[in-house]
């Protein structure tokens, strides 16, 4: 939904509440602390969208239990970021968010983050089948000269002192990505690859990394050689290296660098821009996934 969109059907306060109702309750509202649906709507014409329920004897809105609760932003505005943190292929700076939304820095990025959280729990629940790529990727450094995060040495790849992301794709469909808190030994991989992919059925391609072989034990597993060797048809790993190639602009071209901790967020939001990337109604699923979870 592009950014005019928004401002046509999502004009003030009371429209985004009574969509997102829509999408939550439908035509049977229900109390989300008690699940009781003996519940009325407030007249108390100061606070749009507030409901009653005589099961708990609570007050509620559509927005309990969401990433909107207890904002003071203007749903309007929750509506903009989100419209152009999908659009962004790129990904979004909260400076960048704060310009557009006419909001402070510190308030864009709890938005981006909070966003970038919901699309997290989307990540969990990603199953793989088929003829699917892993490879890690390394976060850090210079386009330019490769040396990583606050250090002087010029190492590239595995050994490197940069946050390590193991990814794995399945051609044709989804992505499941997360950062590496451990090192990547084969027990890690496989519990990772383990998983994200159903095994029956499914043929993993991975370049000569030996601690891949760990999942050979319960996945059909096929090594690409990158160097030398006899090319064989269909065991490549371009789609995993086309999806890391897009991700680390994202990191060069926007962000240029961000706190680990708060790595696995901006995983996320690429993985999940990844996954809706034939979606021509994104920012409706996004909206409806946040209800999912409650």
């Amino acid at each position: 939904m592009c950014l005019l969109e928004v401002f046509e059907k999502f004009p003030d306060q009371e429209a985004c509440i009574a969509h997102l109702e829509h999408i939550r309750f439908g035509d049977a509202p229900v109390c989300p602390l008690c699940g009781s649906h003996k519940v009325v709507r407030k007249s108390d014409s100061q606070r749009i969208g507030r409901w009653n329920c005589y099961g708990c004897g609570s007050s509620f809105n559509v927005l309990s239990g969401t990433l909107f609760q207890k904002t003071k932003i203007p749903l309007q505005k929750w509506f903009l970021a989100l419209s152009l943190i999908l659009d962004a292929k790129k990904s979004i700076s909260s400076y960048q968010l704060a310009r557009h939304l006419n909001i402070r820095q510190q308030a864009a990025w709890f938005m981006l983050q909070r966003i970038r959280s919901e699309m997290v729990a989307k990540q969990h629940t990603i199953r793989l089948q088929g003829i699917v790529e892993a490879d890690e990727s390394y976060i850090g450094g210079s386009p330019h000269t490769n040396d990583p995060i606050k250090t002087t040495k010029s190492i590239v790849g595995r050994g490197t002192p940069k946050l390590a992301v193991l990814g794995v794709v399945q051609r044709g469909g989804d992505v499941f990505a997360q950062v590496s808190g451990d090192r990547l030994t084969g027990e890690n991989i496989a519990k990772f690859i383990g998983k994200a992919v159903i095994p029956e059925g499914s043929h993993l391609i991975t370049d000569g990394f030996r601690s891949y072989n760990a999942v050979q034990s319960f996945l059909k597993h096929s090594v690409f050689k990158r160097y030398g060797g006899k090319f064989r048809r269909g065991i490549h790993t371009n789609t995993i290296e086309g999806f890391w190639a897009g991700f680390k602009r994202s990191w060069f071209g926007t962000h240029h660098w961000y706190k680990r901790k708060y790595a696995f967020l901006y995983v996320a939001e690429y993985c999940w821009k990844y996954n809706a990337r034939s979606n021509p109604d994104a920012f409706g699923t996004f909206l409806k996934d946040c209800f999912a979870f409650c």
